[in-house]
């Protein structure tokens, strides 16, 4: 009376199962192109963040953040990455670097587009909303499964996980700001002659452009957080330094790994916010 009945379980994992392993065995072709692509993407932008002297990557940050915030915020986040090479991370961070940059440029490569069809189709919004609704709701470490089928251990599954895992937040809120654009004026521009992709490009985005780049940035700190997760599946990079530390029970370098994570997530959201701010004071100009 108290237990569910046997006769009436049914596992649809099996289903999904199948059709993964369906997948693997007929789209072997195209999964090795993905893999191939985002190594190739992945191996340049690696070197060249390696190639690029450390002195100048500290100056850079601070150029910005002084132009886009103040001086005394481009002091205090080139003390961050200065604090990190002292911490003989510097390396591990220009890896870490490497795959949020590669994973946030792809997702937005994907995610804009499809939260610009949200926004001009209520069906595909309605068909849609579900799914990112499952997709932000899906522990971390799922997203690692289908990763592994596909591609295997190592760089790829962890980026391929990212991108899925960082993909809600662009496409809701470009699909957000787009819908958000005041109805008078996408009347004007329709009453002065434009077609449906002028009026996009010339009117709908440059007025939702700062929701949008609020939906970038909340895409690239999902993507920074996914990297001590996809750590689990061989990417290296700060997120393995703090696997093995927690593996070891190392306390110091854990931290040390921890706070650098931690000092690259500051600067990349205020960084990326205050370029957001600066674009939304022009567009009121």
């Amino acid at each position: 009376m108290f237990e569910f009945p046997e006769k009436l379980t049914f596992h649809i994992g099996n289903y999904i199962d199948i059709l993964v392993k369906w997948l693997t065995v007929h789209w072997a072709g195209f999964f090795d192109a993905i893999q191939s692509g985002l190594l190739w993407v992945f191996v340049h932008l690696n070197d060249f963040l390696l190639w690029v002297p450390w002195w100048y990557v500290i100056l850079v940050v601070f150029l910005l953040a002084s132009q886009y915030k103040s001086v005394g915020s481009g002091i205090l986040y080139s003390a961050f990455l200065f604090l990190i090479g002292m911490f003989g991370l510097w390396e591990a961070t220009m890896y870490t670097l490497t795959i949020v940059i590669a994973s946030m440029v792809l997702t937005i490569i994907i995610g804009l587009p499809l939260g610009i069809i949200m926004a001009s189709s209520n069906r595909f919004e309605t068909l849609t909303k579900p799914l990112l609704d499952a997709m932000q709701t899906m522990p971390s470490f799922v997203y690692l499964i289908p990763g592994i089928f596909f591609f295997g251990l190592g760089l790829v599954p962890g980026v391929f996980s990212t991108i899925i895992y960082a993909l809600p937040p662009i496409m809701r809120l470009t699909n957000l700001a787009i819908r958000g654009v005041p109805r008078e004026i996408v009347e004007a521009g329709l009453a002065f002659g434009s077609t449906k992709w002028q009026l996009l490009r010339k009117v709908q985005i440059p007025q939702a452009l700062p929701t949008i780049m609020t939906g970038v940035n909340q895409t690239t700190m999902m993507t920074l957080a996914m990297v001590v997760v996809a750590s689990m599946v061989g990417v290296e990079g700060l997120g393995l330094e703090v696997l093995s530390a927690l593996n070891r029970i190392d306390v110091a370098n854990g931290f040390e790994a921890g706070i650098s994570i931690v000092f690259i997530a500051i600067i990349i959201d205020r960084l990326t916010l205050a370029i957001s701010d600066r674009g939304q004071n022009r567009n009121l100009m």
